[in-house]
């Protein structure tokens, strides 16, 4: 005889959600069919989102956490620097249970790493490795860093304060950007990949070019850190990438395009 034990697992997890008890409700209490019962679950999604997401009570799933504020800098020592309370969410089992059942017990860990620390961030906090795995997934921190160096290996940001800081042997936040441009992403694709506001990713963008545009004018690095306020070490990271990558076609005439109008330009030009 087979076992369906199994096969039958990932309902009985999604059985124990808010949702599918709401849904009950609704069958057995107004005799509705189950169709009727989700597409009245779906109008008071609808209706009253909002306001459940404004809600300051905790929901099944979060915790509220003390973590090093955005605004804390990089140099600052963590017993000194600024914190703030987030709201993170653990398990969520609508979106949870897809992943866990697809992907497993370290795809899941994966995607509940990249949905916490972008919660935090979304709360003007950064969380780092240590709260990771000491305070949230209770794990070692050699877990967290393989599953780190896997979001590096595919170009994935992670927003932890390590890399929005650039703190330590990480991926520029940076660089990041300008290699998803490189390979032809939309702006606003590059946005949502790196939790990056439209306007950072449009600016990063911009000095890359205008980087690579005085370097082919024959401008020194002191002399393009100087004109557009970066640091040394990022024009020479910016000249290292456009030698490296392997821009998708239209992104190499979009960048042909902007060195032949800027060929010599004045300091005042270049600084503005």
């Amino acid at each position: 005889m087979i076992n369906n034990s199994n096969l039958y697992r990932w309902d009985r997890l999604a059985a124990k959600s808010l949702d599918q008890q709401f849904v009950n409700e609704i069958i057995h209490g107004l005799n509705c069919s189950p169709f009727e019962a989700e597409a009245v679950l779906e109008s008071v999604y609808r209706v009253f989102g909002d306001y459940f997401d404004s809600s300051e009570s905790l929901k099944p799933g979060q915790i509220r956490l003390p973590v090093v504020s955005f605004e804390a800098q990089s140099n600052q020592r963590l017993s000194d620097a600024k914190q703030v309370t987030v709201t993170l969410t653990l398990t969520d089992d609508k979106e949870d249970l897809p992943i866990r059942k697809q992907f497993g017990v370290v795809g899941l860990r994966r995607h509940r790493i990249q949905r916490v620390c972008q919660q935090a961030l979304d709360q003007d906090g950064l969380l780092t490795v240590e709260d990771l795995a000491y305070r949230i997934f209770n794990c070692g921190q050699r877990t967290i860093c393989r599953d780190l160096q896997h979001f590096r290996d595919n170009d994935t940001f992670i927003a932890l304060r390590s890399t929005v800081k650039d703190i330590g042997r990480t991926l520029s936040h940076r660089v990041l950007i300008i290699k998803h441009w490189a390979k032809g992403k939309e702006y606003s694709e590059i946005s949502r990949d790196t939790s990056h506001s439209l306007k950072a990713v449009q600016n990063y963008v911009d000095k890359f070019k205008r980087t690579i545009a005085l370097c082919d004018a024959g401008y020194n690095v002191t002399k393009i850190s100087f004109l557009l306020r970066l640091s040394a070490a990022l024009v020479e990271e910016y000249i290292d990438l456009y030698q490296q990558l392997d821009f998708i076609a239209h992104r190499q005439q979009e960048l042909k395009d902007f060195l032949k109008k800027s060929r010599l330009p004045d300091d005042q030009e270049a600084a503005s």
